[in-house]
Formats: structure tokens, C-alpha cells, sequence
């Protein structure tokens, strides 16, 4: 049987220093606030998800941080802001690979919206998440970006010298973690609130017999939520 080893998987045999990969949602925005689906769609934080930063940002400070990647689209690059700037943090850098995924005919509706308008696509959606979904973004698709992805941050990794944050989308964060786990498709699902922390922690141990990298990947977090006095609004999945 042919030997299938994650670390070569994503590139992290090539890290020379024990790392935490630390995964982060963005804040609660207006559209999360309705139980709106955003996919692509640029909707903005809203206050409770600029307090989330805030906090998430507070629990960061005095860990070793030395890069932030984060989506472009306004949600997660101003939660990347707030953060860093909360954490003393340099500037976050935007990484297109962190996009959320495309939701299709989906975006811009509540769940009750898509079942009217598109009911059989919604009855998929119940037990296949977004490959129910036409035109939604594939699930092959989403496991090469995400592929794609932890070797942007192995690139980070080894270029500042220390730990590094994804901060990214419901969506794709659950690529970036099951992935991880050697999943290609959607189910079974992981939790992602608002602002949520997932830690990968990937240590180099010397080498295999056969010469390739030994690696040690550790899950420390999932979906650790920092402390915060308001209540979070669900995520849509």
C-alpha cells in the first residue's frame, strides 16, 4: 500500500521550527447577524463583531506571532485589523486563497429564502451541504484550495520565524481543518463560530528511515471561542 503522509501533503516537513498554525474566523457581520449567507458577498462587521475582534485580539497578545494572512473580503481583513492591532501584531497581509467559498444562487439569502426560491437545491443542501448547491463552489475545488492554502502558510512560516494566524471564513475553515484529517467532502461538518480559534501545532521530528521529514501535527484548539459578555449569533452551517 502506498504511504500517504500529511506533512508531505500540505509541506510541512519543510518548517525547521515548531509552529502554531492558528485558523480564525472573522467577526460577526450584518449578514451573520440576519442569518444571512454571504459566501463572496462583501458584507461588513458589525459592532458585536468588532468587540469579537477586540477580544479575540486580546487572547493573541504575548503569543508568538509573527505573520497574519487574511481574506480580502471587508469582514475578515478588518477583523485581521482590529486584531493586530489589539495583539501588537504586524499588519495582516491579504491572501486570496483564504476567500470564502462560493455559495452559488444561495448568496445573499437566509436559509428560509433559499428553501422558497430553490427548493430542490435546498433539500440537497440538508444533507450535502454546499455540493447540494448547484453552482456552488465544488468540494474538489475547495480541497485543492485548501491545499493550496496551508502551503501559503508554510511559506509564511518559514519566512518570518515564527507562529502564524489564517484568518478566513466559515466556509473554507472547514477545508483547512478536515483536510488535515484527509477529507474530501463536506460531511461530516466542524463548528465555526465568530471569531473562533483553531490551533495546528506542527512539530519537526528529524527524519523517517526512508529519509523524508518526520512531522508531529497536534489539533491543540477547535473552535475555541475567547471570552466575550455578548451573546454570538449562530453560524448558518
Amino acid at each position: 500500500m502506498e504511504h500517504d503522509d500529511r506533512a508531505d501533503a500540505f509541506g510541512f516537513g519543510l518548517l525547521t521550527h515548531a509552529c502554531n498554525f492558528y485558523i480564525v474566523r472573522h467577526g460577526e457581520s450584518v449578514a451573520n447577524a440576519q442569518n444571512r449567507i454571504q459566501g463572496r458577498s462583501d458584507f461588513p462587521l458589525n459592532e458585536r463583531g468588532r468587540q469579537q475582534a477586540t477580544a479575540c485580539g486580546a487572547w493573541f497578545a504575548g503569543k508568538n506571532v509573527k505573520a497574519v494572512l487574511c481574506s480580502p473580503l471587508s469582514r475578515a481583513m478588518e477583523s485581521a485589523q482590529i486584531l493586530c492591532a489589539a495583539a501588537s501584531f504586524p499588519p495582516p497581509k491579504p491572501e486570496e486563497l483564504l476567500l470564502e467559498l462560493e455559495t452559488g444562487r444561495f448568496s445573499g439569502l437566509t436559509l428560509a429564502e433559499a428553501k422558497e426560491l430553490h427548493p430542490e437545491d435546498h433539500a440537497r443542501f440538508l444533507y450535502q451541504s454546499w455540493e447540494g448547491v448547484e453552482d456552488a463552489e465544488r468540494s474538489h475545488q475547495l480541497v485543492l484550495r485548501a491545499h493550496k492554502a496551508w502551503h501559503a502558510l508554510v511559506y509564511a512560516a518559514l519566512h518570518c520565524g515564527g507562529d502564524v494566524i489564517a484568518l478566513s471564513h466559515g466556509g473554507l475553515i472547514q477545508w483547512l481543518v478536515r483536510t488535515t484529517f484527509g477529507a474530501s467532502s463536506w460531511l461530516p461538518l466542524v463548528p465555526t463560530g465568530n471569531c473562533c480559534v483553531y490551533q495546528l501545532l506542527v512539530e519537526p521530528r528529524g527524519r523517517q528511515p526512508d529519509g523524508r521529514p518526520a512531522v508531529m501535527l497536534q489539533w491543540k484548539e477547535m473552535n475555541y471561542l475567547p471570552p466575550l459578555e455578548h451573546a454570538r449569533a449562530e453560524p448558518v452551517f
